[in-house]
C-alpha cells in the first residue's frame, strides 16, 4: 500500500485531534490510497502521519466504523469495508428514529418521492422470484389479517419486506438504502395507524395488492401511481396526527 502521506491540517479550522483522524482517513479513500478491503497502517505510523494521539487515532477510527466505513477485526488490524451504500446510509436510520414526532410527516415525504419512482423502476425490470416473493408475504399478511387478533408487529414486518423487494427490484442500491433507512420511522407511526384506526391495516392491504398487480403487469405508470396512493393514505394520516395530537 501506498506510505501514509502526513496529514495537512487546516490552520484555524478549530477542529479536534479526532476530527483531523476523520478528515484525513477520509481522504485518503478519496485518493484512491485506501481502498474497499485494504488494511490500514499500524496504529503509531498513522498517528505519526496525522500528528494526533494514540488516543485521538482509536477515536477517530470507533468513530469510522459506527459511519461503517472501518471496521477492525480483534488481533488483524483495521480494514476499510467494501463501503457499500446499504452500510454507509444505515447510520440515517439512527438519525430518522431519533427525530420527534414534528417532523415526521417531512421524512414520509421524502420517502414517498423516491418509493414512487422506486416502484416504476422496479415495474420494468423485476424478475419472477422477487414477485412470488412479494406475493406470499401479501398472502401471509391477508391470512393474519383474517383472525380475530392479528399480530399487527407482524403484519407491519411484512409490509416493510414487501417494500424493501420493490426497493431492491428498482436496481438502485443507493435509493435502496435511502428506502430502507427512513423506513424506520414511519414503521413505527404506522403500527400506531393500525392500532387507532380501525380498518388500517385492511386499506394498507388492499393498497398493497394494487401496487403488486400493476408490478406483475411490468407498468410502471400504475406502480408509480399506486404506490403514492398508498404512502399518500400515510401522509395524510402523519398530517391529520400533528393537527390533533392524541391526550395520553
Amino acid at each position: 500500500m501506498t506510505p501514509v502521506k502526513p496529514a495537512v491540517q487546516p490552520r484555524g479550522s478549530g477542529g479536534s485531534q479526532t476530527d483531523v483522524v476523520v478528515q484525513s482517513i477520509r481522504q485518503m479513500i478519496i485518493d484512491g490510497r485506501l481502498r474497499p478491503g485494504d488494511r490500514l497502517p499500524v496504529e503509531k505510523d498513522l498517528a505519526a502521519a496525522f500528528s494526533v494521539s494514540r488516543n485521538a487515532l482509536r477515536e477517530g477510527v470507533r468513530a469510522l466504523s459506527i459511519m461503517g466505513v472501518l471496521e477492525t477485526r480483534q488481533g488483524d488490524g483495521t480494514y476499510v469495508t467494501t463501503l457499500d451504500p446499504s452500510m454507509l446510509l444505515a447510520p440515517m436510520g439512527f438519525v430518522v428514529d431519533l427525530q420527534d414526532g414534528s417532523g415526521t410527516h417531512h421524512l414520509h415525504a421524502v420517502r414517498r418521492m423516491l418509493e414512487t419512482e422506486a416502484a416504476a423502476l422496479a415495474a420494468r425490470q423485476i424478475d419472477a422470484a422477487a414477485l412470488t416473493a412479494a406475493e406470499e408475504l401479501l398472502h401471509h399478511n391477508e391470512v393474519e389479517l383474517r383472525l380475530a387478533e392479528p399480530n399487527h408487529e407482524r403484519v407491519i414486518e411484512n409490509d416493510i419486506a414487501f417494500h424493501q423487494i420493490i426497493a431492491q427490484a428498482a436496481g438502485n442500491p443507493v435509493l435502496s438504502a435511502l428506502i430502507t433507512a427512513l423506513g424506520g420511522r414511519t414503521m413505527r407511526d404506522r403500527l400506531r395507524r393500525s392500532i387507532t384506526q380501525p380498518g388500517a391495516d385492511e386499506t394498507a392491504h388492499r393498497e398493497h395488492l394494487s401496487i403488486l398487480a400493476a408490478l406483475m403487469k411490468h407498468d410502471p405508470d400504475r406502480a408509480r401511481t399506486q404506490m403514492a396512493v398508498h404512502l399518500f393514505t400515510v401522509e395524510d394520516y402523519l398530517l391529520e396526527r400533528r393537527a390533533s395530537p392524541p391526550t395520553e
